[in-house]
């Protein structure tokens, strides 16, 4: 039972409930697949953290490493090239579907460079196969139905495994620096001219779309 999903929508505080991506989609596992999970998110945990495997630019699943923090960092980038009346220039991404786009064999791949232990490769990809899910909706819900990609949103290991998915992104030039928690990505370029930190900024997303 641990590999079926109950998916259901919650409306986005704010937004339009007549419009369908006002919807956040969530992943509800029976009581056996949580705690499954929660046994195979120590482990993988342990491995990320003993071992270092998180780029220094992800802030997300990383001792002492929060979300205000990374804030905090950005704030004082900021402030200090006012200070030294230096531009800044950012880009924030939100990469849409980032979950559900994930190519299970790409991911099960970079973890064998990362060197993870071959049992925890095994039980992933055990995991991830012959998933079934059925959605619901107010009182409808649809008939079950097999999930071919991606990591299922709201489930516990879907984002430190979607961080090691993403973690050989282009490292920046030392003209522009990295912000990340997860799905979410900030580019940021500092320089006094503004044509300049136009370029930076546009260089390092060129390398983004080869990669």
């Amino acid at each position: 039972m641990w590999k079926h999903a109950l998916v259901i929508s919650i409306l986005k505080p704010g937004k339009d409930p007549a419009l369908p991506s006002s919807y956040q989609p969530i992943s509800l596992l029976e009581t056996i697949g949580k705690l499954f999970e929660k046994i195979l998110f120590s482990r993988i945990l342990h491995e990320v953290n003993v071992r270092g495997l998180l780029r220094n630019e992800q802030f997300g699943f990383r001792p002492r490493h929060s979300t205000s923090l990374q804030l905090d960092l950005l704030f004082e980038r900021i402030t200090r090239n006012f200070g030294e009346k230096r531009l800044t220039g950012a880009f924030f991404l939100d990469v849409a579907k980032a979950f559900d786009t994930v190519w299970i064999d790409g991911l099960l791949y970079k973890l064998t460079l990362l060197n993870f232990p071959s049992y925890i490769i095994h039980t992933i990809s055990s995991y991830f196969r012959v998933r079934t899910f059925e959605a619901s909706f107010q009182a409808a819900t649809s008939s079950r139905r097999g999930m071919r990609a991606g990591v299922a949103q709201g489930g516990l290991i879907s984002r430190v495994l979607f961080s090691l998915y993403v973690n050989d992104m282009p490292s920046p030039t030392h003209h522009v620096e990295l912000a990340l928690y997860a799905e979410d990505t900030a580019i940021i370029a500092t320089s006094r001219n503004p044509t300049l930190l136009v370029s930076y900024l546009e260089s390092y997303l060129n390398d983004l779309q080869r990669w």
